[in-house]
């Protein structure tokens, strides 16, 4: 979700200062949540100032650079491993653990494909 413009944080400082607006009645009016009218108005109190905080990233990635090739090179070998195998691979050369919907995530991220060797009976003929 994306932050509230400047021009729309002012808006709200200005009519709260100017009619005396409850805090309640002004985020009914603006349209936002109460918390959100709160926040603003507290970092108002104590920074003088009503940007946005800066994203704050993401979480880390589990494997680096290295790990990823690693990750590479064992599809590459063996590419009918299931996505279990790969991670119980991953995990004896590197000690890292892994879900296996994380385990997915770095095939597709990686754009590698597992396709599966076709099983099939052989025909019988009478």
């Amino acid at each position: 979700m994306k932050a509230y413009s400047l021009d729309f944080r002012e808006k709200i400082i200005d009519v709260y200062f100017t009619e005396h607006v409850s805090v309640r009645k002004l985020a009914k009016r603006f349209g936002v949540s109460k918390s959100f009218v709160e926040t603003l108005l507290k970092r108002l109190r104590e920074t003088g100032d009503i940007l946005p905080k800066p994203h704050g990233g993401g979480p880390q990635p589990k494997l680096n650079a290295e790990q990823l090739k690693l990750v590479k090179a064992l599809v590459d070998a063996d590419n009918d491993a299931t996505l279990d195998e790969l991670r119980d691979r991953l995990a004896a050369e590197t000690s890292i653990l892994m879900s296996r919907s994380s385990m997915g995530r770095i095939v597709q991220k990686l754009e590698l494909t597992r396709k599966k060797k076709r099983c099939m009976r052989p025909r019988l003929r009478a």
